[in-house]
């Protein structure tokens, strides 16, 4: 598919209004993630995914929940352990070094193509992590910038994502890790 066939295939209906993409990527064979004009705030973007399914046709689009990418961290981790949380390092670093609250122009400029390019590096240090779950490295580290990009953009003093990471880096309790993951609070 070319690009302009992309964002048809990414563009849905939501209370009978059109919903265009601002950038879509084809992460690979599997993966088509789009980012369009959120709502939370001037700047905010939705994330939105397509994902091959297993008898070859696409799914709906779909909206991708923390919840589903720790799942999938936890089962690379339960393989590679030491290779997991060097990947979660990378992405703290990310956090704290790269990520930064979206105006409304560096919003509708956001191109997907561009945020990736930059880490080939870290793809292909953290390929084999590919082997294990439902998403490869290419897909969850994209995920993961835009997951951090629309947490920095919407709510400037949450640290939901950079939590989740070191209650994953540390081991936590899987209790501790999916309350924290499907944005709930612990008592």
């Amino acid at each position: 598919m070319n690009m302009d066939e992309l964002k048809r295939f990414m563009t849905f209906k939501r209370k009978g209004e059109v919903i265009i993409p601002i950038s879509v990527i084809k992460v690979n064979e599997n993966f088509i993630l789009a980012i369009y004009k959120g709502k939370k705030s001037p700047a905010d973007i939705l994330i939105r995914y397509r994902q091959r399914l297993r008898n070859g046709k696409w799914s709906n689009i779909r909206t991708p929940k923390h919840i589903h990418w720790t799942v999938d961290i936890l089962i690379k981790m339960f393989q590679k352990e030491r290779l997991t949380k060097q990947f979660l390092d990378e992405l703290m670093k990310i956090w704290e070094t790269e990520i930064h609250p979206l105006n409304v122009e560096e919003r509708n400029k956001l191109d997907l193509g561009d945020l990736l390019n930059y880490d080939r590096e870290t793809l292909k240090r953290f390929k084999e992590l590919s082997k294990y779950g439902e998403y490869n490295v290419k897909f969850l580290l994209l995920l993961a910038k835009l997951l951090m990009l629309q947490e920095k953009t919407n709510y400037p003093e949450g640290r939901l994502f950079q939590n989740l990471l070191k209650k994953l880096k540390r081991g936590e309790d899987i209790f501790s890790i999916l309350q924290t993951a499907t944005l709930k609070k612990l008592k």
